[in-house]
């Protein structure tokens, strides 16, 4: 005979194994993201020192060091850049766990393995916390791997979870009822 209490426990065991499946997928995904990175930043330091490499059209590998953020922003700002870096992985990778798809999982292990290729130029490569970027298209700021996984990381997620959510953009109150009362359009009564 079993008893009725054994169930929920079942459901707990399978969304812990799910949620760490589901970390285990961010991981290795970091994990290639932060070999590539910082394999394409070697090759660049050493091979595009010695001069830029035209590619096709717009796209040449042009060595360059960002002190800053994304755009050229906080320029000087390194160790600040590098907590900011730290505390997102810590974050995303505490995220991961609850997601609900494999590719949300996949996703945030580009964001988390982007953020980690370029904390680990800031930590190790000796720049003055500079980032090495290469990838110029010459009517974008100058980019690397680990920018690119983030940007695509990022957006990706946002489609994930905009579909997720069935694509509803209707604000919920405290209580869980549409901003604004009937129907979202009048406007709140203190």
């Amino acid at each position: 005979m079993q008893e009725r209490g054994a169930a929920p426990a079942l459901s707990t065991d399978r969304r812990r194994r799910r949620g760490t499946s589901r970390l285990l997928i961010a991981l290795v995904v970091a994990a290639v993201v932060v070999a590539v990175d910082q394999i394409t930043k070697t090759w660049a330091s050493h091979r595009l020192a010695h001069g830029s490499i035209h590619v096709i059209w717009k796209l040449d590998l042009v060595l360059s060091y960002n002190t800053g953020a994304a755009f050229g922003l906080a320029r000087g700002w390194a160790p600040v850049l590098a907590a900011v870096a730290a505390v997102v992985v810590v974050m995303v990778l505490a995220l991961v766990r609850g997601v609900r798809s494999k590719v949300m999982a996949a996703a945030l292990g580009l964001v988390v393995g982007g953020a980690l290729g370029n904390l680990a130029d800031r930590v190790f490569r000796g720049h003055h916390g500079a980032v090495v970027d290469f990838i110029a298209l010459h009517f974008w700021p100058t980019f690397n791997v680990a920018d690119a996984c983030i940007t695509v990381g990022v957006i990706l997620a946002a489609l994930l979870a905009w579909r997720e959510d069935g694509g509803r953009h209707v604000a919920r109150g405290a209580d869980g009822d549409p901003a604004g009362g009937a129907g979202g359009d009048a406007p709140s009564q203190p």
